[in-house]
């Protein structure tokens, strides 16, 4: 796998998706993005101190039915890397790594489908080590917030690789998912309602029941209790 390491980017999503072309797997390390993303077009905070990551492959002989497992295994390897550090991550569905109720870690995922399969996908991580994320109003942490003695960023940066390029099976992903069987809050456009969360499936819907009214949701957006939190 070709790895690159930049100083400064707009968003290593967008700057990977210019080797397309070449066909081959590849990883891009940014020390800054000036315009990082995250879901639904929101920005995505990338100061220097963090882990900022995209990943270019191509999935062999992948439906789009099967896609989330990219997500899942992205998330797992954040997870794990996480806890080599002495971290409790959690999973707040589809996308989010949480460590004591705060944001720790956002993923986005960039698939492209051609003649009905999975051609390429892009996972692109932003991970809060050393980073100052004050400016974001208490929703988010770094690992220097929750560590005594926080690792160096170029350590974490080996290890995340080190979980990404390792397999990982979806009961792995489950295992970080902690507000199953609890009431969580929905929003699904200009909707909100709060119901229980039941299960995740394989294909990444989740499974809430809202008074009796099973609903399964695919790009809504949940709200956890922080006194759930591990």
């Amino acid at each position: 796998m070709r790895i690159e390491n930049l100083k400064c980017v707009g968003s290593t999503n967008e700057y990977v998706k210019g080797f397309l072309q070449n066909r081959g797997n590849m990883a891009v390390f940014a020390d800054v993005q000036t315009h990082g993303r995250g879901t639904k077009g929101r920005s995505f905070l990338s100061d220097m101190g963090g882990v900022f990551l995209s990943i270019l492959f191509f999935p062999s002989d992948m439906v789009p039915a099967n896609s989330f497992r990219i997500m899942a295994h992205a998330a797992v390897a954040v997870c794990h890397t996480a806890e080599e550090f002495g971290i409790s991550p959690e999973v707040k569905w589809p996308n989010d790594i949480r460590a004591g109720g705060r944001k720790l870690c956002g993923i986005l995922i960039e698939n492209g489908l051609r003649e009905g399969r999975v051609d390429y996908s892009i996972v692109g991580i932003g991970l809060n080590v050393l980073n100052d994320v004050s400016a974001l109003g208490g929703i988010a942490v770094s690992m220097k917030e929750l560590l005594s003695t926080p690792p160096s960023v170029e350590a974490v940066k080996e290890t995340l690789l080190k979980h990404l390029l390792q397999p990982s099976e979806f009961e792995e992903y489950l295992k970080y998912v902690r507000f199953l069987g609890k009431r969580i809050e929905v929003a699904e456009g200009d909707r909100r309602y709060s119901a229980i969360a039941r299960r995740i499936h394989s294909d990444g819907r989740l499974e809430v029941e809202r008074e009796g009214e099973v609903r399964f949701l695919s790009s809504a957006e949940i709200f956890l209790d922080p006194r759930q939190s591990s």
